[in-house]
Parts: C-alpha cells; structure tokens; sequence
C-alpha cells in the first residue's frame, strides 16, 4: 500500500534533506498515522510517502524539510515508534533491529553528503540522549569502515543482536550502552546518496527460486554492481519476491535490474507477476519504455519526488 501526503508550508525553503526511516509495523496504520502525525508536527516538515507492507511487516515513510526540522521530526518518530512498537511481539519477513530499523538523510537540495553526515551522526547523539535507544552509524555516516553497508550492521536481526551485543565488544553500538532498548531495539543511522527500492514478485511460492535469484543479481555475489538483494516469501499473496536496493541507479538501472531477475526466473521455469517501486524514484531514474513499467503495481506519478516537489512549491506560492 503507498500513500502520498502533502500540505502547503510557509517554512518550506531551498534548503532539503529527505528522510526516508523503515519502521518495524506493517499492519497496524494506527501506529504509521501516529508516527506520520509526530513527524509533521515539526513546523517545515512534509511527509511525502507511506509504503506499508504486511508481509515484511513493515514501512517506509518518506518526508523532506530542512535539516534543523529535519532532525527534530526524525527524533520525534524515533520516540513514537519506540512507544508503539514492541519487537518482542514483532514478525515479519524482513531483517530488522529496531521499532525504528533505519534512519537515512539523503541530501536533496542546497546540503552536501557533509552535511547529511553531521545531521545523522547529531541526530543519533539525541536518540540515545533523549530515548536511550543505541544507535549504530552506517553507508558515509559510518565511524567504522565494516559498517559502512547495512547488512553488516544489522547481521542476523534483533533477537541474535540482543545477545550478541552483550558478550561481543566488536558488537556495541557506536553510541549507547551494550544493551539494546528492550522492545525498541537500536537504531541505524546513516546519510547516503538516493536509494531506489525496488521489488520484483514472481508467480511461484518456492521460496528457494527467490533466494537463489538475489544471491545471482546481488554484488557481494558476483552480480549487478551496486545491487543488494534478498528473497523473501509474501504469504498474503502465495508468491515469491526478490526485494532489491538499487544504491546506483546511474550504474545499475531498474530496467537493467528488472530484465536480469527476470531472465534467471526464467531460467528457473518461473515468470514475473509484478514489480513495485517502495517510497519515492527520482525522473531520471524511471524509464517509462523499459519493460518493467509494464509491470509496475499503483504506480502514479506521485511516486516521482520532483512532481511531489513541484507540486508543494506550487501549493506554497500559491498561499
């Protein structure tokens, strides 16, 4: 499910940073209202974008404002995730270690990468200061080379982190006890340049097709440059998904990234049901002659962050 939000704000200035957190809840909208409410509660802020998904139990929300609001909306959803989600109850599909997983500032206009980097290694500072929930740093927020990728950090999920933050020092989280928050988890923070995630659903349920196709289009398995790729079961629906992170689109491409996971299904007597953009895509990006778009579940042009842009700069002149 996606959702686009926006509202007019006389704050709203040249000066942008996206914040696109992953919060452990994919099937209580309640809680991702509450948390969306908390965000723009911040004067300046604008969310965006809510993808919910039931299976991963989890979701995206994407929101864009100044990097002074910027940080303050990102610690109030870090706190009203922490108060509404419990990990100790939490099942999904996905990797996970906290209520809220990840936590990156994109630079989008007028900010360099520098200063996303201060911004989350600030904003972490206050999540453990102010929430006592440990945070870890990742991608060119990382203040240790292993954890510049995410998948490093987050290891095997929660329940293992739990255990293995207090016995292993090489464990601990960049700041904060070692401990993590007992039903909040940790927190990832990072800065990082603009991520497409992007998802293609296969029409068989063997979950071993799936695996085997993201170990062939991932990078750290000889794959696509720039490709991080997991399968993953979507039993709501009885199928499959290789569930993807495209960190260069300029390098590999959703067309190009779609056309491999769809010749190795092929190869494995399997077809593609569908595919389907989480959060936001920049224009240059989407290739409306490429054959995935065909593809595409609820894509609409809101989906693209500079028709979002233009359309808040228009509702802000026009106050």
């Amino acid at each position: 499910m996606n959702e686009a939000i926006s509202k007019p704000q006389s704050e709203f200035r040249n000066r942008l940073v996206e914040c696109v957190p992953n919060f452990s809840e994919g099937r209580k909208t309640e809680t991702l209202d509450r948390i969306a409410r908390a965000i723009e509660s911040e004067p300046g802020v604008i969310v965006l974008n809510r993808h919910i998904d039931v299976d991963h139990n989890r979701s995206v929300i994407t929101f864009v404002g100044e990097p002074n609001a910027i940080a303050n909306a990102a610690v109030k959803a870090v706190a009203t995730a922490g108060e509404l989600i419990d990990l100790r109850t939490h099942a999904g599909v996905h990797p996970r270690i906290g209520a809220t997983d990840v936590l990156p500032f994109v630079p989008i206009a007028g900010v360099t990468m520098a200063e996303c980097v201060a911004l989350a290694q600030d904003t972490g500072r206050r999540i453990w200061n102010e929430l006592s929930i440990p945070v870890y740093f990742y991608e060119r927020a990382a203040q240790r080379a292993d954890r510049r990728r995410l998948e490093h950090v987050r290891g095997k999920g929660f329940e293992w982190l739990q255990r293995e933050v207090e016995s292993n020092p090489d464990r601990a989280p960049d700041i904060g006890e070692r401990q993590l928050h007992e039903s909040a988890g940790a927190t990832i923070v990072g800065a990082r340049p603009f991520l497409i995630a992007f998802n293609v659903n296969l029409r068989t349920s063997d979950l071993s097709v799936a695996r085997a196709i993201a170990q062939q289009v991932r990078e750290r398995d000889g794959g696509l440059p720039f490709v991080k790729a997991l399968g993953f079961e979507l039993e709501s629906r009885g199928v499959v998904q290789v569930s993807m992170n495209l960190i260069d689109y300029e390098q590999t491409s959703m067309a190009r990234a779609f056309d491999a996971v769809r010749e190795a299904a092929a190869a494995r007597q399997a077809e593609v049901l569908s595919a389907e953009i989480v959060g936001l895509v920049p224009r240059a990006a989407l290739d409306r002659n490429a054959a995935y778009f065909a593809y595409l579940e609820n894509f609409r042009e809101s989906l693209v962050i500079e028709t979002l842009l233009d359309q808040i700069k228009s509702e802000r002149e026009a106050v």
